[in-house]
């Protein structure tokens, strides 16, 4: 309906002969797609190319001269800038991280022009002006510790080095050598022991390649910092969390590092970099669902479809077997996931946020121009035409014949405790991951919030935000002594075993409050059987995942489940259900507004309880992909065939109705 309008009002305005800047379409459409190539999503290397163009149009409707800075309007007041000082960084921001989209573009087409201004001459007189303290985009060299300035610096290296022959060589050797001073001012200055090494990495490479003498011992000591955070299968740890840094940052810009300076430069650094890459390609991929969207998951997550950067820098390390059609296939699928929405643009840039604007989900160190980070998914065009990864046919990898309906599949990573577990039942994929952070010390505030704390991350669920009265969704709540709901955030892994995945957690305010925790994931959902102990009576309360609104209103029906009526929620797309086999007294549905992502309603099921001493409580979360006409039949609301729990309260065996019997003992 907005579209129509807003259409209609363009020709109104049009045809009455008024000049005016038209908007930025909301939706991308892909011209002429090619089904043959690309059977699913039709997109090719050329839809790419066109689809950057698209989102670099958003950001040169604010460029109308040269001098015009990539600075676009504040979203959301916990955002930066909060004050004055701020503007020049996030200036730059906007101006380093449009160039990730940008360069790959540029290489492939130095002629291209937007806003009726020419796109290589725009960015080299910003590139100049960076050291020129006449222009209002002057940057004075480092004085202190690390700033965001630095991270901006290093990917302006990455994207300078990325089409060198339109943004570095035409500078004049004055403009190069003014331009090496600021960047050296902060790559070899101070910097975090997390994935910002990278950014001191990427200046003093770009510089020694160069031909600049630079710190080498610096650049050594990085570089071996770096690949020290690696724990295996594929992931780095980020200081301290393993979230999709691992793709975005460590196995984008560790493999880009190769190519472009580590093979010449530190060929011992940049074989390890590529083996690191190479070892995610058993995992990563599993993450994305079967259609290729990917998981609502860790910080920064308006990076959005940055997720998928690694899936094609596989080609820069030749060993090993990658299903290249497969990661092509997740790569595209991934950006239309949020191409498509009508939520992504506002004003023409991203959100800040998932699809739309969604505050709990965004980080005070962001600014509008941080989306932008996104733009890495299109170093995929750095490779031509003719490589594996834009040559290959689309498929859907595993999900075809290997993953079968009516089984479950999960992928135990022992390196990082994290679990990816696959349903093709309705063709989800969920993540199950590390936090382990107090909000007393969690001085940023996301670490320990929803973003890490939820019991599992569902492709199929986007998380909703903890609401104040108990609306809580994957995860328990427990009246604290204050008489506020918290949840839980302090997780000790213990095992996975027998498709069992244990966790232990406590209270941050309480730690006599504890939790032992046993997830088994089902064909169709999720068998909780968890162990809880308080030494005051309290509430707990455990939530499903949520349901949003979409096309029609939310549903609310009941079936029977061993003489209870249950209530099952349905927005038309999925129907959820939560049965609680052991230890609840109440299961009902609440409607929480302003705290999901994809709309302003949403439907949750809960389970809650009156809870002194201990308690074992055995719980059912279900789901099922609609077809508008069945609801859940009997048999699948019915995977377990018995509880048993004994005496002490030391040992639950389940027996499923598939035969499998799963044993839990708690200590």
């Amino acid at each position: 309906m907005k579209a129509k309008l807003a259409l209609l009002l363009s020709f109104l305005i049009l045809s009455a002969g008024i000049s005016v800047v038209i908007a930025q379409e909301n939706i991308f459409t892909v011209r002429q797609p090619d089904y043959q190539k690309s059977p699913y999503t039709g997109m090719t290397r050329r839809h790419w190319i066109q689809a950057g163009e698209y989102l670099l149009k958003g950001a040169f409707d604010y460029i109308h001269t040269l001098d015009d800075q990539m600075y676009f309007p504040k979203q959301l007041e916990k955002t930066y800038p909060r004050n004055e000082e701020q503007i020049p960084v996030a200036k730059l921001e906007g101006l380093a991280r449009t160039l990730f989209v940008a360069a790959p573009l540029l290489k492939d087409n130095p002629e291209l022009e937007m806003n009726g201004i020419k796109v290589a001459d725009y960015y080299r007189h910003q590139l100049i002006n960076i050291s020129n303290p006449e222009s209002r985009s002057f940057i004075p060299h480092r004085k202190g510790g690390p700033s965001q300035t630095l991270l901006e610096l290093g990917s302006l290296a990455i994207s300078m080095k990325a089409a060198q022959e339109v943004l570095w060589n035409p500078l004049t050797k004055e403009q190069k050598d003014a331009l090496a001073a600021t960047m050296l001012s902060y790559g070899e200055g101070p910097t975090i022991g997390s994935n910002w090494m990278f950014f001191n990495v990427f200046i003093l490479s770009f510089l020694k390649d160069q031909g600049y003498v630079v710190n080498d011992s610096y650049l050594e000591s990085n570089l071996e910092k770096l690949l020290a955070r690696y724990r295996g299968e594929g992931w780095y740890n980020d200081a301290p969390a393993y979230d999709y840094y691992s793709a975005w940052a460590y196995q984008t810009y560790g493999p880009v590092w190769a190519e472009m300076f580590g093979k010449k430069q530190y060929p011992q650094y940049a074989a390890q970099f590529l083996k690191n890459q190479h070892d995610m390609v058993g995992n990563y991929p599993f993450m994305f669902s079967r259609d290729g969207r990917m998981n609502m998951w860790g910080r920064s997550i308006c990076y959005r479809f940055a997720a998928t950067a690694p899936l094609s820098l596989y080609e820069y390390d030749a060993t090993g077997d990658v299903d290249y059609g497969w990661m092509r296939r997740i790569a595209s699928a991934t950006l239309m996931q949020f191409l498509e929405s009508p939520e992504f643009l506002e004003e023409g840039i991203p959100t800040m946020g998932f699809y739309g604007p969604f505050a709990p989900a965004v980080q005070i160190y962001s600014c509008r121009g941080s989306v932008y980070w996104c733009g890495k998914a299109f170093l995929s065009l750095l490779l031509p035409e003719s490589s594996k990864y834009w040559s290959a046919t689309e498929n859907n990898g595993p999900w075809e014949k290997e993953l079968e309906k009516g089984k479950v599949y999960n992928k135990f990573q022992p390196a990082t405790n994290l679990l990816i577990t696959n349903y093709p039942n309705c063709g989800g994929s969920e993540m199950r991951s590390w936090c382990h952070e107090t909000v007393a010390k969690d001085w940023q505030k996301f670490r320990s919030t929803e973003n890490y704390n939820k019991l599992a991350y569902h492709t199929e669920f986007p998380w909703m935000a903890d609401g104040k009265n108990g609306e809580i969704s994957m995860n328990y709540g427990t009246k604290n002594k204050k008489g506020e709901w918290e949840v839980l955030r302090l997780y000790t892994f213990k095992s996975f075993e027998n498709g069992i995945y244990r966790r232990d957690a406590v209270l941050e305010t309480d730690s006599c409050v504890k939790y032992q925790l046993a997830d088994i994931p089902l064909p169709d959902g999720i068998l909780r059987v968890d162990k809880v102990s308080v030494s005051e009576p309290t509430e707990i309360c455990l939530g499903h995942y949520s349901l949003p609104r979409l096309n029609t209103e939310l549903k609310e029906t009941h079936c029977k489940v061993n003489k209870k009526e249950i209530p099952v929620i349905s927005n038309g797309e999925y129907e959820l259900v939560m049965i609680p086999l052991a230890g609840w007294e109440k299961v009902y549905t609440v409607y929480p507004e302003g705290l999901h992502p994809v709309s302003t309603k949403c439907a949750l099921n809960m389970v809650s309880d009156r809870l002194s001493g201990e308690k074992i409580y055995v719980t059912l979360q279900l789901w099922k992909k609609g077809d508008g006409k069945r609801s859940f039949t009997s048999k699948e609301l019915n995977p377990v065939k018995s509880v048993n729990v004994s005496e002490d309260k030391k040992q639950v065996t389940v027996r499923l109705a598939s035969g499998e019997i799963k044993n839990i003992v708690f200590e």
